[in-house]
C-alpha cells in the first residue's frame, strides 16, 4: 500500500539558529507598528497561532490573518543566506529524505507551522526542498490547528498524485503537538527527541516510537515498512 510520510521543519530537519524567531519579530513589527518586547512562542504552534500569542502577549488585538500573512512573507524573505550562515541540517536527516524520496509507493512531504513561502526559505539553502514534493504538503496558513493540517496534505496528495483518503499517513516530528496532530487525526507518529522535548515528554504526549534523531536511516526505512498499513 503506499505511504504518505509528512515532516515537520524546525527541530526536526534544520536547526534554525533564532532565525525563525527573528521573523516573527519582523513580522509583527511590521503589523504593529513597534518592536516585539516579548518573543514568539513556537513549540509545535502553527504561524497563525504563533503571531495570534504575540499580539495577546503584548496586550494587543489580534489582526485579521491577511493582515498577517503578506507581513510574514515579506519577513522571511531573503533570509536564505542567513540560514545557511547560523543553521543546519540535523544529524542523519539529509540520508533520511534521500532514502525516503526513493523508497517506491512513498510520498514525502511537509507538515508544518510555518506558511509555504517560509518552509522554503528554511529547506532551499540546504537544498532540502528538492528532496520533498512541497506542493501536497500542509502549511501554516492552511488551519489554525496543527491536526487539521492532516486533512489538507490528504487532498493535496490526492488531487497531485491520485491517493485515496485511507493511504496511511506517518508525521515525523520533534513536539508534544506533533504527536497530537497524528493520534487526533488517525495518523501514525514517529516522534523525534531532536528539538528540547526529551523522550519521555514524547512518549507522555502518546508516542509509542521516538528516535534519538533520524542517524538510522535502516531502521527509519523499516519503522515506515511497519506503518504501511491503516491506522488504528
Amino acid at each position: 500500500m503506499p505511504l504518505i510520510v509528512l515532516w515537520d521543519i524546525d527541530h526536526t530537519l534544520i536547526d534554525n539558529a533564532g532565525v525563525s524567531k527573528e521573523i516573527y519579530a519582523a513580522a509583527f513589527e511590521r503589523v504593529a507598528g513597534r518592536a516585539a518586547v516579548y518573543p514568539a512562542r513556537t513549540e509545535g504552534r502553527t504561524d497563525r497561532l504563533i503571531l495570534a500569542g504575540m499580539f495577546r502577549d503584548h496586550g494587543l488585538d489580534t489582526p485579521a490573518w491577511p493582515d498577517l500573512l503578506p507581513a510574514l512573507e515579506a519577513a522571511g524573505k531573503g533570509r536564505e543566506t542567513e540560514l545557511a550562515r547560523r543553521g543546519r541540517v540535523l544529524p542523519g536527516v539529509r540520508d533520511a529524505l534521500v532514502a525516503v524520496a526513493a523508497a517506491p509507493d512513498v510520498v514525502s512531504s511537509v507538515l508544518t507551522g510555518n506558511i509555504r513561502a517560509n518552509a522554503r526559505v528554511k529547506l532551499a539553502p540546504f537544498g532540502l526542498d528538492v528532496l520533498l514534493d512541497l506542493e501536497c504538503g500542509a502549511y501554516g496558513a492552511d488551519a489554525d490547528d496543527r491536526a487539521a493540517l492532516v486533512d489538507v496534505a490528504r487532498e493535496r496528495m490526492n488531487t497531485r498524485h491520485g491517493l485515496a483518503r485511507n493511504v496511511p499517513v506517518v508525521l515525523i516530528g520533534d513536539t508534544p503537538r506533533d504527536v497530537e496532530a497524528a493520534l487526533n487525526s488517525g495518523a501514525h507518529i514517529i516522534a523525534v527527541a531532536s528539538g528540547i522535548h526529551e523522550e519521555g515528554e514524547l512518549r507522555a504526549a502518546g508516542a509509542t516510537l521516538v528516535l534519538p534523531d533520524l542517524r538510522n536511516t535502516p531502521a527509519l526505512l523499516e519503522h515506515l515498512r511497519t506503518l504501511a498499513g491503516p491506522a488504528e
